[in-house]
C-alpha cells in the first residue's frame, strides 16, 4: 500500500511540484550518478525546509524513497497517516528506541532506497549550515554496505527563481577511515566527512549557477 501511495503522489503531484518548484537538477558528475538509482542507496541531503522531502521525491523520480521521519512530524494524526503511507520510517529522536536503524538496513537489504537528513532537524537562525551531521546515515551505512548519495539543494522554493538541486558521486562509506579502529570514532569521521562533502557540492552549485549567469550577461 506504501509503494502505491508513494507512485500516486509523485504522479498526481507533477504540476504541483512544478508549479511550486521547478527544480532544476544538476550532476557532479553525470558518468557516476544519475537520477535512476541501480540498487540499493542511501540519499543523504542538507536540511532547508519541511519541503526538502517532497523536491527529492520528484528529484529520484524512478525509485520508492523510504525516508526517516521525526517523530515530531507524526503528532498530527492525518500527516503522520500521510508519511505513514508514503512509507516514511519513524524515528523518535528522544528516546533511545533504534529500531529505525534495522529498518532500514532491512529495506537496503531488499534493494530499497533509504532517504536522511543527516542534521536531523532544521537550522535556527544565525547557526552555520548544515549544522553537525548525527551518526546515523554513516551508522546505517556501515551496516548496510549501501553507496551513499550524496545531495545538496538550495531551498529556493516558492519563489520566482527554480529551485536548484546538485547530486554527488556516490560514496562507500566503507571505504573512509578504515584505518581507524574503534567504531564510534570512526563513524564521528565518517559523519564529518559527509558533512563535507555537502558544504562541497553547495559551493560547486554556486559555482555553477554563477557561471551560467555570467554566460547568460554575454
Amino acid at each position: 500500500m506504501s509503494k502505491f501511495s508513494s507512485w500516486f503522489v509523485k504522479f498526481t503531484g507533477k504540476p504541483i511540484q512544478w508549479l511550486c518548484f521547478r527544480t532544476k537538477v544538476y550532476y557532479e558528475d553525470r558518468k557516476a550518478q544519475s537520477r535512476k538509482i541501480k540498487g540499493p542507496a542511501i540519499i543523504i541531503s542538507n536540511h532547508t525546509s519541511v519541503y526538502d522531502f517532497a523536491v527529492m521525491l520528484y528529484v529520484f523520480p524512478h525509485r520508492y524513497l523510504r525516508y526517516l521521519m521525526a517523530e515530531c512530524l507524526y503528532e498530527k494524526r492525518s500527516l503522520g497517516r500521510f508519511l505513514t503511507a508514503m512509507g516514511g520510517v519513524r524515528v523518535d529522536r528522544d528516546s533511545f528506541d533504534f529500531s529505525f536503524v534495522d529498518k532500514s538496513v532491512d529495506i537496503l537489504a531488499d534493494g530499497g532506497v533509504v532517504g536522511i537528513f543527516p542534521e536531523s532537524r532544521l537550522p535556527v537562525e544565525g547557526e552555520e549550515r548544515p549544522i553537525p551531521f548525527k551518526p546515523s546515515a554513516a551508522y546505517i551505512a556501515l551496516l548496510s554496505g549501501a553507496p551513499i548519495i550524496p545531495v545538496y539543494t538550495d531551498g529556493s522554493y516558492f519563489r520566482k527563481r527554480r529551485a536548484r538541486v546538485i547530486i554527488g558521486k556516490p560514496i562507500i562509506a566503507e571505504d573512509l577511515a578504515s584505518d581507524v579502529t574503534d567504531e564510534k570514532q570512526r563513524i564521528e569521521i565518517i559523519s564529518g566527512i559527509l558533512r563535507n562533502r555537502i558544504v562541497e557540492l553547495g559551493n560547486e552549485l554556486e559555482r555553477r549557477i554563477a557561471k551560467t549567469k555570467k554566460q547568460k550577461s554575454k
